[in-house]
C-alpha cells in the first residue's frame, strides 16, 4: 500500500527527485528550483529580477496582511527590494460573506500600500471543500544583478548570525488560533504579548536584511519558515555544500516563545520561525553588521561557524556534539494533525 505523506512540506528526498526533472535550465535564469533555493532569480541585464511563490495555511487572523510579509521576507534574503505582486486568494464555501472577502482584500491592500509594492492582478474563488481561507502570493523583486545574495554563497570561514530569535510566528499563531488553551498557563497580559509577536518584535525580516546588507559583506541570508529553524541550518548547509557548527546555547528563544512550546509540546528548533533571519558573514565582517543590527534595535546573535565539509548541521550542546536531527514536517503542523485526530 502507498504511503499518504502526512500535513507539511513536501519531505526534501522527494522534493529533490522531482526537481531533477523540471524544465529549469535557461540562459536567463540565475537561480532555479532547488533545496533551500527559496527564490528564482532572473538576468535582466544590468539588474535581475528575483521571484517568490508564498502560501499561508496556517495563520487566519490578519492573513491577507500575513501573506505580503512573509513573501516579502524571501525577497528579502537575496538583498532584493519587493515591487509587484501577484495574489491568488482561496475562500472557503458556506463561510465566506462578502465582508470577509472584502476585509482580507483591504488587509492585502494596505499592506502593499505601506511597502510601496504594487498589486498586478491575480485570481480570486470561493473553493470547493475548503475549511479555512489560503492566500497564496507571488511576489517580484528587483536588485542589481553584481549584488544579489543567494544562499549558496556561504564559505568555510563565515559565522553565522541570527537575529531576534525563534520561534516567533508559531509562537504568535498559537497564541492568536489557541488563546483558550493558554489560559492558566501564561497571564492575559503574556497572551496578549504572544498575540504580538508578529508585530513586535515582528515576522518580518526585511529591515533586517537591509541593515545586514549596509553594514558588511553578507554572502547569504536564508528565512527560517517551515520546519523551523533546524530546517532552514539544513536547507543553508546543502544549497552551499558546506558543514554548520551551531551552538544550541547561543540560539536565542525568548522565555514567552519557550513556554509556548512547552506547553503545547513542540520543540522550538523545528517551529515556524519567521521573524528571524539566518545569515553568513567572513569572521572580521560581524561586528560590524552586529553593531549595525544593535543600532537598529534588532537583537542578534553569533550562533555559530560554517566549516568545509559534506552538507551536515552539528549541534554542539552541553559539551556534546551531535548531528542536529531533521524534522520532517514543522511542529505546528504536526499539531494541527494531531487537533483533527482527537
Amino acid at each position: 500500500m502507498t504511503a499518504v505523506l502526512p500535513v507539511g512540506k513536501l519531505p526534501h528526498h522527494l522534493l529533490a527527485d522531482l526537481l531533477k526533472h523540471a524544465p529549469s535550465q535557461h540562459e536567463r535564469v540565475l537561480l532555479g528550483p532547488g533545496i533551500g533555493l527559496d527564490c528564482a532569480i532572473l538576468d535582466m541585464g544590468e539588474t535581475a529580477l528575483v521571484l517568490k511563490s508564498e502560501p499561508i495555511t496556517f495563520a487566519t487572523q490578519d492573513i491577507g496582511w500575513y501573506a505580503v510579509q512573509i513573501a516579502s521576507n524571501d525577497i528579502a534574503t537575496t538583498g532584493a527590494v519587493p515591487r509587484w505582486m501577484l495574489v491568488t486568494l482561496l475562500l472557503p464555501e458556506g463561510k465566506t460573506t462578502p465582508e470577509f472577502a472584502a476585509e482580507i482584500g483591504e488587509q492585502i491592500f494596505q499592506t502593499c500600500r505601506q511597502m510601496n509594492i504594487i498589486l498586478l492582478g491575480g485570481h480570486t474563488e470561493i473553493t470547493y471543500d475548503l475549511h479555512r481561507p489560503i492566500v497564496v502570493t507571488t511576489l517580484i523583486g528587483e536588485i542589481e544583478k553584481s549584488r544579489v545574495i543567494t544562499p549558496r554563497g556561504a564559505q568555510p570561514g563565515d559565522v553565522l548570525i541570527l537575529t531576534k530569535g525563534i520561534p516567533i510566528e508559531g509562537s504568535a499563531i498559537l497564541a492568536r488560533e489557541f488563546a483558550h488553551r493558554l489560559e492558566g498557563v501564561l497571564t492575559p497580559e503574556e497572551i496578549k504579548s504572544a498575540q504580538r509577536l508578529i508585530y513586535e518584535p515582528g515576522i518580518s525580516v526585511l529591515r533586517d536584511a537591509q541593515v545586514a546588507v549596509g553594514a558588511g559583506r553578507v554572502t547569504a541570508m536564508h528565512d527560517p519558515t517551515e520546519g523551523g529553524l533546524a530546517t532552514a541550518l539544513w536547507e543553508l548547509a546543502e544549497a552551499a555544500s558546506v558543514r554548520l557548527r551551531v551552538e544550541g546555547d547561543r540560539i536565542p528563544i525568548p522565555p514567552l516563545a519557550r513556554k509556548i512550546c512547552a506547553h503545547f509540546g513542540l520543540d522550538p528548533l523545528g517551529t515556524l520561525a519567521s521573524g528571524a533571519l539566518l545569515l553568513t558573514t567572513p569572521s572580521q565582517e560581524a561586528p560590524r553588521i552586529l553593531a549595525a543590527l544593535t543600532e537598529a534595535r534588532i537583537p542578534a546573535a553569533v550562533i555559530g561557524t560554517v566549516e568545509a565539509g559534506m552538507p551536515e548541521v552539528v549541534l554542539l550542546s552541553q559539551g556534546r556534539e551531535n548531528i542536529l536531527p531533521h524534522f520532517a514536517r514543522d511542529e505546528i503542523a504536526r499539531f494541527y494533525e494531531q487537533q483533527a485526530l482527537e
